[in-house]
């Protein structure tokens, strides 16, 4: 099963992977930068910080980010490199 022109194939898993991690990276560094500044939020246990800020970050990232990411991947990636592994990934499933 191949992408098409409505569902093309999407990039490797390690170009996914780096693409959420390049959505990610710049909000948590803004997102632990703001909470060091802002006082009552400052004092609160790390672990709370964290849940907070991952509470935002990662749907903001995973819902907004990293999908117009993806389509600009797709779009800028020659049709023959995209998708290379999840196509091999397919044709295994399929056969098996």
């Amino acid at each position: 099963m191949t992408g098409d022109a409505h569902h093309p194939a999407l990039p490797s898993i390690h170009l996914r992977v780096a693409i959420t991690w390049l959505s990610i990276f710049p909000f948590v560094t803004f997102g632990m930068t703001l909470m060091s500044l802002i006082g009552p939020v400052a004092s609160l246990p790390v672990w709370l910080r964290a849940l907070l800020l991952t509470a935002m970050v990662v749907p903001t990232s995973m819902y907004v980010v990293v999908p117009r990411l993806l389509a600009l991947v797709v779009r800028w990636t020659p049709r023959t490199r995209r998708g290379r592994a999840s196509n091999a990934a397919e044709d295994a499933v399929a056969a098996g």
